[in-house]
């Protein structure tokens, strides 16, 4: 499939209505769009279909089982969208970025604003995907600890993606307005929970 007809089905439906081996070419594509975010996002909805089905075996030995089921498919759910809100934002900064550079002052800064604008609005959906990132991978440390031995690798992957979709988006917050930036504090703290969390899941029953 050409990627324009690829591009043709992703404005239709989203990056969801793609198979697997068609958002995978999207993402290795000469297009800025999707990148880092929308990969993180992803990362994270996995993690939680992961924590989901790991939590399903568990019903046995895990308290609240079913709670836990719920609330990482909850999780996934919120996550998975964020793949194509990320590109749309971000496709915004490129178009912001494509405004003609104008010789009145006034101009230049209606310019400045619309970038500034922009790049706020693409640190949003990194720092949506790093709170559920934290909340999955506390999650999959519960299950990883107290779950069906036999699904621990999974929760253990689980926490261990979360971690890293947690810490790849507050880089990207970084980038996009600034390590000063509230929202860079926030997802550098949530961030640091998730890896907390992944560490718990990897050393259980160890």
């Amino acid at each position: 499939m050409t990627n324009a007809v690829m591009a043709g089905r992703t404005a239709q439906g989203g990056y969801l209505n793609l198979t697997l081996g068609q958002f995978l070419d999207q993402i290795a594509a000469r297009e800025p769009a999707p990148g880092g975010g929308a990969a993180a996002a992803v990362a994270a909805a996995m993690a939680a279909g992961l924590v989901a089905m790991a939590a399903r075996f568990s019903c046995d030995g895990l308290e609240h089982a079913e709670d836990v089921v719920t609330q990482a498919e909850m999780l996934r759910l919120r996550a998975a969208p964020l793949a194509q809100a990320d590109a749309d934002a971000y496709q915004r900064v490129i178009e912001a970025l494509a405004l003609p550079h104008e010789s009145s002052s006034k101009a230049r800064e209606l310019r400045r604003q619309t970038i500034r604008r922009a790049l706020e609005g693409a640190a949003n959906v990194p720092l949506r995907v790093a709170e559920i990132s934290a909340d999955v991978a506390g999650l999959a440390a519960t299950v990883a600890e107290s779950g069906n031995p036999n699904l621990r690798g999974d929760a253990v992957t689980a926490g261990l993606l979360a971690a890293a979709a947690a810490r790849s988006t507050a880089r990207l917050i970084d980038i996009n307005v600034g390590d000063r930036d509230e929202r860079a504090f926030r997802a550098a703290r949530l961030a640091e929970t998730a890896a907390a969390a992944a560490r718990r899941a990897a050393m259980a029953h160890t």
